[in-house]
């Protein structure tokens, strides 16, 4: 399989990951939908990929996905725009060191948690209709490496995403039959602003990068672009990408 001509949606597309897979596949030639609520840096990204020869579609759905309804209001747009979705890329998230404080925690399990669960339910339908078409589709879900360690600090992050990888398993579970491949994505330390608001994160990554070679969301890009592009009976579950040096 290649990506040409998929019909993608990925969240969090206005910053990291988010963006980097969205301009992977942008190259590779596959109408997006960009989610996020930043409309202005969706706009800046929509401008960037559409100025090449060939470029795809691209939709940019600026939504709080927390919010009520947001979902499957996405989904009326990308289906009446750019048709049935084969690839689902649940790239959004935030991190708040705070270990207990009920704001951080509420934040960080509504979006991290809850809106990927409300964008999955809303897509379900469409992934499956597209693989009963084309052979397979793809959901892809960004948890973390932290799913499965203890975190100081940041537990309910943690949390959070040990409840993503969770869901994955299971969601692999219940779609296989319909050719819906589930791909979990575990990354390490990886170059983004996911910890922009908080002053001791950006100390604790500032110290980090200088004992390891964080991982660029580029690089991560490329492995999820190589996992959705295997022939449509191979399926790569779940991925652990790490810097070398991140033990």
């Amino acid at each position: 399989m290649n990506n040409t001509n998929r019909i993608a949606v990925v969240t969090g597309a206005s910053s990291g990951i988010g963006a980097g897979i969205a301009r992977t596949l942008a190259a590779q030639g596959a109408d997006l939908a960009l989610v996020a609520r930043r409309a202005d840096r969706l706009e800046a990204l929509r401008a960037e990929l559409t100025d090449r020869p060939g470029a795809g579609r691209v939709l940019v759905l600026a939504h709080d996905l927390i919010a009520d309804g947001a979902a499957e209001q996405v989904r009326r747009r990308v289906t009446d725009e750019l048709g049935t979705t084969d690839l689902l890329v649940n790239a959004a998230g935030v991190l708040i060191p705070d270990l207990v404080g009920v704001q951080a925690m509420s934040q960080q399990l509504d979006l991290n948690l809850g809106a990927l669960v409300r964008i999955t339910q809303a897509f379900v339908p469409d992934l499956i209709e597209s693989a009963q078409r084309r052979g397979c589709a793809d959901l892809v879900n960004i948890s973390s490496i932290s799913a499965g360690r203890v975190e100081p600090g940041v537990g309910v992050y943690a949390a959070s995403k040990a409840a993503v990888s969770h869901l994955s398993r299971n969601l692999r579970a219940e779609l296989a039959t319909s050719r819906v491949r589930v791909t979990n994505v575990e990354p390490g330390v990886v170059t983004t602003e996911l910890l922009a608001g908080s002053e001791a994160g950006q100390a604790w990554l500032a110290d980090v990068c200088t004992r390891i070679d964080p991982l660029s969301a580029a690089e991560l890009a490329e492995v999820v672009a190589f996992a959705i592009s295997r022939p449509a009976h191979v399926s790569l579950p779940e991925l652990v990408v790490m810097p070398a040096r991140q033990v």
